[in-house]
């Protein structure tokens, strides 16, 4: 049998209502607590399964404060379906006066790893407030991030 190199691209996040300048944003999330919250996740699951050979990524967000007082902190998670999430990304700070969106595309690729390493998968983004002090942390997801899958098929 031939092992055929498969290639999956998707455009995941942020789908809704067709905008005049096309970009889309998922729904807001807020969140006042110091401990990480989903922002937006969603599933992979390309027509046909194989071996992951490589993952490729650029997904890109937006991070605010909702004062000038406290940081905002988020990072890319990833999984195989339903298992143990994994970091894609180290914790990224939006430092104190973070009360402006300010965009941040995380991108690269990357090798199969324990707990990321077969298909489907998920993807997903975390945020948190810098403190208990009060602030608000709110992130959302762009939909020009993009996901790409390359692996072994029938």
């Amino acid at each position: 049998m031939i092992q055929a190199v498969v290639e999956h691209i998707e455009h995941p996040f942020a789908r809704g209502l067709l905008t005049l300048n096309g970009v889309q944003w998922s729904a807001e999330k807020t969140t006042s607590t110091d401990n990480y919250e989903t922002v937006e996740e969603v599933t992979i699951n390309p027509p046909t399964l194989g071996a992951v050979i490589e993952f490729e990524f650029g997904l890109t967000c937006a991070v605010k404060s909702s004062g000038d007082a406290e940081s905002v902190f988020f990072k890319w998670q990833a999984r195989n379906k339903g298992g143990t999430w994994i970091d894609l990304s180290s914790e990224i700070e939006y430092p104190d006066d973070a009360s402006e969106y300010k965009e941040y595309t995380c991108s690269g690729r990357v090798k199969p790893v324990t707990n990321f390493d077969s298909i489907p998968f998920d993807i997903r983004l975390v945020v948190k407030s810098g403190s208990a002090g009060g602030e608000n942390a709110v992130a959302k997801t762009k939909n020009s991030s993009y996901i790409r899958v390359i692996y072994s098929g029938s």
